[in-house]
């Protein structure tokens, strides 16, 4: 499968790009959770991350140094990642600390970090300063942590210039199934990549788009496909934090009418929490009509999700054309395939069956939602065991080719040499199939179970939960395991309760959905209690570490009480709620 090729680039760097776009009265628009919004045009963003490169040189950040960034959605994230990047050193944008619990992971994680990319510097902020210490002491950065106000205090500017072949940004893998590896993208890697989004998602002439984003600016997603892809069109973008869409989804489908949003992308799992979350009520005078580009992806795609969000959302003027199930991964910058614009959704019916003990795609019940053909300068390849490409509709190893890919993983030769081979080709370490020209998704290699002989993909068990009354949206796992009275393997459910309940009624109707959907008998489901299953910074589920944790006796299941244990509970989340509203 090949893309189109890719159009002539408009600018050499991210830093070229920043520079001409900051000629246009365009920008950014921040909204909190009172939906008041702040303005910061482009034109201001450039004037600040001049002041903050000169602030970073007074420090003694050179040029080609990492700087680490732990910021939330903010102003001050755009002055750290523009001002890195016009200080001619390299921005590696870590999660911030999102919740109190489990900090000493926290600190691990994050220290391991800054160690191996070699972080020069911290640049944060106050309040989350004072939660990384241990992981701040533990990597010791040889500049020092600070904040970004008072890098930004002086009056003199600088402007580096840098090559394409410069680095522009160290971002983690998501380290669903091992421990998130350090992607050096270049300038020019980005560059091509933002290219290849506006090929994938054209304009009108005379049309200036707008981006609506909650996703995390740590992830590739919002930082490059949403702040860089404004930067190249350019248009304006307007920007939620994660933490607010979490408590408050219908923000998001509000902010894409006020500003009449272009594009907006999110995991699968945002469009289930909309059906869940957001009521009728919050939706007065809202219009969805301007939303033409709905990416989903990030995370196993259901066509149950996509099909039930466009019907409920249709009066408020969604179309299901808009929706686009895409692919990519942090290797490749961000995409690597998109389906046509305006087709909406491409299902196919497979025999799971077939599909799990031949590795074959024939007709069938369970559904797959194509993920679309590559996009411009990619080539995609799905390749057996001997290296050889397979024919249409059978599955093997996903293998990419093109401009934005990685140039490796930072200074670990024998990891990039196992990524990327000789020949430039990316292994991409998903599953899948091509048919009919588009690329179809079966799962990650890595997290294969295997029942008598047959190779499932979790996702196979996982999306019926996603109907399963009593389970969080997104927040179960299917995972293949060698009970202690036998020698094969066997399948695994782990599920975070949504509320306090009957866990045994929402046991048994897991039970029901994984046979009736897959012909499976689970050996052993688990209820959780909400926010126990591990996930990545970028959110996605840790299966290989939740079976670590089952295994060890590290996940706690609820608390059994009767009545008014029940009632205090669900007291208890409503507070919770409303205080993380008000802190917002």
């Amino acid at each position: 499968m090949k893309g189109p090729a890719l159009p002539a680039l408009k600018h050499a760097t991210v830093n070229a790009m920043l520079k001409a776009t900051s000629h246009t009265s365009l920008g950014l628009v921040f909204v909190d959770a009172s939906e008041r919004e702040t303005s910061l045009p482009w034109a201001q963003v450039y004037r600040r991350a001049k002041r903050a490169a000169a602030g970073l040189a007074r420090l003694g950040v050179n040029p080609g140094d990492r700087v680490a960034l732990l910021l939330p959605t903010s102003p001050a994230f755009m002055d750290a990642y523009f001002g890195t990047l016009l200080a001619g050193a390299v921005p590696v944008p870590l999660y911030p600390p999102v919740r109190l619990g489990r900090l000493d992971e926290y600190h691990r994680a994050t220290s391991r970090m800054l160690q191996v990319t070699g972080a020069v510097a911290v640049l944060t902020d106050m309040r989350v300063r004072l939660l990384l210490g241990p992981s701040v002491e533990t990597a010791r950065p040889r500049l020092g942590c600070h904040t970004v106000d008072a890098v930004m205090h002086g009056d003199e500017d600088l402007e580096v210039e840098v090559t394409p072949d410069a680095l522009g940004l160290i971002q983690f893998s998501s380290g669903s199934t091992v421990a998130p590896k350090p992607v050096a993208l270049t300038h020019g890697a980005l560059v091509a990549q933002v290219a290849a989004l506006e090929a994938a998602m054209p304009v009108a002439p005379g049309v200036t788009p707008v981006g609506v984003s909650w996703l995390p600016l740590y992830h590739d997603m919002g930082l490059i496909g949403c702040v860089l892809a404004a930067l190249y069109y350019p248009g304006s973008l307007v920007l939620i934090p994660p933490e607010t869409f979490l408590v408050k989804p219908a923000l998001w489908l509000r902010a894409l009418s006020r500003h009449r949003g272009f594009v907006s992308p999110a995991p699968n799992f945002a469009y289930g929490l909309c059906l869940k979350r957001v009521k009728d009520a919050e939706l007065q005078g809202v219009d969805l009509s301007g939303w033409h580009h709905a990416l989903n992806g990030a995370e196993p795609v259901s066509a149950d999700t996509l099909r039930r969000f466009a019907e409920r959302f249709e009066k408020w003027g969604f179309s299901s054309r808009a929706l686009r199930p895409v692919y990519g991964l942090s290797e490749a910058s961000l995409a690597v395939t998109f389906p046509p614009e305006g087709r909406g959704p491409r299902e196919l019916g497979v025999d799971p069956d077939v599909l799990a003990r031949e590795g074959l795609a024939r007709d069938g019940t369970r559904t797959l939602v194509s993920v679309g053909a590559p996009v411009a300068g990619f080539e995609v390849q799905v390749r057996g065991e001997d290296g050889a490409e397979l024919p249409e509709r059978k599955v093997g190893r996903v293998f990419a080719k093109g401009p934005s890919v990685m140039r490796g993983y930072f200074e670990d030769a024998e990891a990039t040499e196992r990524a990327l081979g000789d020949d430039g080709w990316l292994d991409t370490g998903d599953l899948g199939f091509g048919a009919d020209g588009e690329l179809y998704l079966t799962g990650r290699a890595k997290d294969l179970i295997i029942i008598r002989g047959a190779n499932h993909a979790p996702q196979a068990f996982e999306e019926p939960l996603g109907a399963v009354e009593g389970v969080r949206t997104g927040c179960a796992v299917a995972l293949g395991f060698t009970p202690e009275d036998s020698e094969d393997e066997a399948l695994l459910i782990l599920a975070e309760r949504s509320a306090p309940g009957n866990e045994q009624s929402v046991e048994a109707d897991i039970r029901s959905a994984v046979v009736t959907a897959t012909g499976v008998q689970p050996h052993t489901v688990r209820i959780l209690e909400p926010g126990t299953l591990p996930r990545t910074s970028s959110g996605k589920l840790r299966r290989g570490e939740a079976l670590r944790r089952y295994l060890a006796g590290e996940l706690t299941a609820p608390k059994k009480m009767g009545a008014v244990g029940i009632a205090v509970e669900m007291a208890k989340s409503a507070l919770a709620m409303v205080r993380a509203e008000h802190d917002s």
